[in-house]
């Protein structure tokens, strides 16, 4: 009888212990939304060529995904807005990218950052966030990208490219707001993504938050 009551606690401790380690694993960042008691965020990801081709007049010739993201403050607090708030993480291959300045894509000096080298038309040289494991616990290398290696040149050109102003015309502006600030964010990813494959993260004055796309 007493063997019989071990085993059977051995059992239970087993199936609680797998019971906590499947909560564990199925614990993941909020889908499309996410909020605190500060500011709330929705983003959408718009990965397809040809929706970007609708969005912009362009699908800008390179490895660009759209985010379009709504700021909401949940409070009285203003909250400045910055593009150097925000990231976008392959869960994929761990390629991480803060967003161009439309200036950046479609600009008269804009710069170019290929894995192959240069081309005209797309690319930038924002600031990528540290490959060090920090506040969201992600510890890949800086570069941006996970296997290739990358070169910035810079393009001149004497011709305004028509669609700067569309891409000035839907980038979250950045300011201080009291009320919903909408807009798009421009990244480069360089491959082939899925919305499962991305997370979104902000990092800013209103704290940190973080969720993921729908599939």
């Amino acid at each position: 009888m007493l063997l019989g009551a071990d085993m059977s606690l051995r059992i239970g401790l087993a199936i609680l212990v797998f019971l906590i380690v499947l909560g564990a694993a199925e614990k993941k960042l909020p889908i499309e939304q996410t909020s605190n008691d500060v500011i709330e965020i929705t983003a959408t990801p718009i990965i397809d060529k040809d929706e970007i081709r609708q969005e912009l007049g362009s699908d800008l010739g390179g490895d660009i995904v759209l985010v379009r993201v709504q700021v909401r403050p949940v409070s009285d607090k203003p909250v400045k807005i910055s593009l150097d708030d925000f990231l976008l993480v392959s869960s994929k291959d761990g390629q991480r990218s803060q967003p161009f300045t439309p200036s950046q894509i479609a600009g008269d000096a804009a710069l170019v950052l290929t894995p192959q080298g240069a081309k005209n038309g797309m690319g930038g040289n924002r600031p990528k966030w540290s490959g060090i494991a920090g506040p969201f616990g992600m510890g890949t290398g800086s570069s941006g990208t996970s296997s290739t290696d990358t070169k910035v040149e810079s393009v001149h050109s004497d011709k305004p490219n028509p669609v700067l102003a569309v891409l000035k015309e839907k980038v979250l502006q950045e300011k201080e707001i009291t009320e919903p600030n909408s807009g798009l964010l421009y990244f480069q990813m360089v491959g082939k993504f899925k919305p499962k494959d991305l997370e979104f993260h902000y990092k800013g004055p209103a704290g940190q938050l973080a969720l993921r796309f729908r599939p």
